[in-house]
């Protein structure tokens, strides 16, 4: 904030391990005087599955600024997944425009050490990166979990019409029952078809 930025955009991914199904980012604008969120926020991977979505909704209430931007499988295999999860982000940060909010007077503050965003944005943006963020930082925490529960229950949606390959207990994760329905059946267009064939 004593740079002039107006907000803190939070920001995590989700799915970028799984054979099937999208790699989400959520985001999450933290401006200045928001002092309290709701209890027991932390990274997705630390909350059980029980307390995510009840905890999603609160947080969706807390910080009504926030969004969701996917790659589905098909933009995976064709651009891969680093650029995949750029363009997620890319279109997250859409979404908060069309919001009102101001993201060129915002900083986009990115889980981890790595930022594969910059060089994808349609305009500048300065973005940071920081190790545990997901764990540290009250915006990118919130938006782990928004995304986790996010996509969870896409998973498990598609469940119903793929229920051959366990989407609701693995969510797209290579567990050894998903391994073998995909020997059995094949893919499906949820699955990143260049993952499993390499």
């Amino acid at each position: 904030m004593s740079r002039g930025f107006r907000s803190v955009i939070g920001c995590d991914e989700v799915g970028r391990g799984p054979l099937a199904g999208p790699v989400v980012a959520g985001l999450v604008v933290w401006s200045p005087g928001q002092d309290s969120w709701p209890e027991g926020l932390y990274d997705s991977k630390a909350v059980t599955e029980k307390r995510r979505g009840p905890l999603a909704q609160a947080l969706r209430e807390a910080f009504p600024q926030h969004a969701l931007g996917e790659s589905a499988a098909e933009v995976i295999d064709e651009h891969g997944i680093q650029k995949a999860l750029a363009l997620a982000v890319v279109e997250g940060l859409a979404a908060l425009a069309s919001q009102g909010v101001a993201v060129g007077h915002s900083v986009l503050l990115l889980d981890g050490s790595h930022d594969f965003v910059t060089r994808h944005l349609p305009h500048p943006l300065p973005v940071v990166t920081r190790t545990k963020a997901d764990r540290d930082c009250v915006s990118v925490a919130a938006a782990s979990v928004i995304a986790k529960v996010h996509r969870d229950e896409a998973m498990i949606a598609h469940h119903e019409t793929y229920p051959q390959y366990g989407f609701a207990s693995n969510k797209g994760y290579g567990s050894q029952a998903h391994m073998e329905a995909i020997a059995e059946h094949g893919i499906t267009p949820l699955h990143r078809a260049s993952w499993i064939q390499s």
